[in-house]
């Protein structure tokens, strides 16, 4: 893992930058933020820049620019599909979810926006449902924009401290026992994911036979 964390914290500054900003604005865009959530990429990129090889002052309003650029194409997306958005393979498999999505962004209206930006899953959908619900766009705008500068300064600031903490413990403890206690900290995480996705699966199967 020592070894891992040295080659993302080598690459060259160009190549952090891009891989962020793609990585963040992908995750609204096109969705990938089923698969790789677009906080990591953000912390991430905090991390980066406490090493030294990019600047956080760069960093940061990359990560802000990608999240609202990303959030206004995904709505540019549910705006012109719609029912084909909504209908599309990879949303069937979440279809309770997007109800409580839809319902949410029914009842907030613009703040369903800004606090979406802080769930992996509304972070993912919002902006395509809100496009869809033909949600004025400068109102749109302006809940994106204050959700992804707080979203977009808050994680890498956070991935900032924790790769500054990270030095610090691995100076006073050795690197091979901090990335240690790292590889067991990011299995917990992924052990808790999976448990709470089949958990998921499973009530949204239990809700279908019911029905």
């Amino acid at each position: 893992m020592g070894a891992i964390v040295d080659v993302i914290l080598g690459m060259p500054p160009l190549l952090a930058y891009v891989l962020v900003f793609a990585f963040v604005f992908a995750e609204d865009a096109i969705f990938v933020g089923f698969v790789i959530p677009g906080e990591t990429a953000a912390v991430l990129g905090g991390v980066i820049a406490s090493q030294g090889k990019a600047t956080v002052w760069l960093m940061a309003p990359l990560v802000v620019l990608a999240a609202i650029a990303g959030d206004s194409v995904g709505y540019e997306i549910g705006k012109h599909l719609g029912p084909r958005f909504l209908d599309s393979k990879p949303l069937r498999k979440h279809r309770k979810r997007l109800d409580d999505a839809q319902d949410f962004l029914r009842r907030r209206g613009g703040w369903a926006v800004f606090l979406g930006r802080f769930v992996a899953f509304f972070r993912a959908v919002m902006p395509a449902l809100a496009g869809a619900s033909r949600m004025r766009y400068l109102k749109f705008l302006a809940f994106n924009a204050l959700g992804g500068f707080t979203w977009g300064i808050g994680y890498v600031l956070l991935g900032f401290l924790a790769g500054a903490s990270y030095e610090a413990v691995a100076k006073a403890a050795g690197r091979d026992i901090t990335a240690g206690v790292v590889v067991l900290a990011i299995i917990a995480v992924i052990v808790w994911r999976v448990r709470k996705s089949r958990r998921e699966r499973r009530e949204e199967r239990g809700e279908a036979s019911g029905a």
